[in-house]
């Protein structure tokens, strides 16, 4: 008897089906800003968690936030963000860091300090792992 082909959606092709379904005004700022966080390293793979697309390096490292009206953020989460500085990181929780965007141009603007943030992340990940 053959085998029967594996049918299983990939993570990848997860993330493309939610945001094809994803009706919100701030869609096109949020492709912008997934972008840029794909372009920040080759090692980073995508999934959803959280209902959100989100991103890992053999760990988790950064979730988008609830949509809401006028801002997106992205919820960087994973334990070395501790020790990250950075102008664009916010809150003063003990286990994440917030970095908020406000449109195109601020997300244009940042695309530099979220890939050095991600790169620092992934630094911290292969000293450890």
């Amino acid at each position: 008897m053959p085998k029967k082909a594996n049918t299983k959606p990939t993570d990848a092709e997860h993330v493309a089906a939610h945001m094809a379904a994803l009706d919100h005004p701030l869609k096109k700022d949020m492709e912008a800003l997934m972008k840029v966080v794909q372009k920040a390293d080759a090692k980073l793979s995508e999934r959803i968690k959280w209902n959100a697309p989100s991103y890992y390096y053999k760990e988790d490292i950064v979730t988008f936030g609830p949509l809401r009206t006028g801002k997106l953020f992205l919820v960087f989460h994973h334990p070395s963000i501790m020790n990250i500085t950075s102008e664009i990181l916010e809150g003063d929780f003990k286990d994440r860091r917030l970095a908020y965007f406000h449109g195109s141009a601020d997300i244009k603007g940042k695309q530099a300090e979220v890939k050095r943030i991600i790169s620092e992340t992934i630094a911290h990940i292969e000293r450890t792992v």
